[in-house]
């Protein structure tokens, strides 16, 4: 399998944090289920192994929307996103890595430090 491409908006169909069911990753070749929902608490990360051996990082936020982008800091090169901490800029959420403390927007993956930057990011449902 294949990861989605960089430029992939990230997407929540999750209504409730404690709603039954699972979360799934849209790949380039389909839907692959990455864990119970059960898993996600508001303002902590989890981090998933994808088919392909990379990782994602999985957030969900106190409204109930998810996020996922890749688990690798760009800038150190560690699979540490999943650990960093939450907050919002501009009304824009983010994770801040918990090495070097750069920011990465949750929709788009851009880093708010450094234009430059960019993590993937993956359209994300619960079922």
């Amino acid at each position: 399998m294949t990861l989605a491409s960089e430029t992939t908006t990230t997407t929540a169909t999750t209504s409730a944090a404690t709603s039954a069911g699972t979360v799934q990753l849209r790949l380039t070749d389909g839907w692959f289920t990455v864990c119970d929902l059960a898993v996600l608490m508001p303002g902590r990360g989890v981090a998933a192994l994808l088919p392909d051996g990379h990782q994602v990082a999985l957030f969900l936020d106190r409204t109930g929307r998810m996020y996922a982008i890749d688990n690798r800091d760009p800038f150190s090169g560690a699979a540490v996103l999943s650990r960093g901490l939450t907050g919002t800029h501009q009304g824009r959420p983010f994770v801040a890595s918990p090495l070097l403390k750069q920011r990465f927007d949750l929709e788009s993956g851009q880093c708010l430090d450094d234009e430059t930057v960019r993590v993937a990011t993956y359209e994300v449902r619960a079922r």
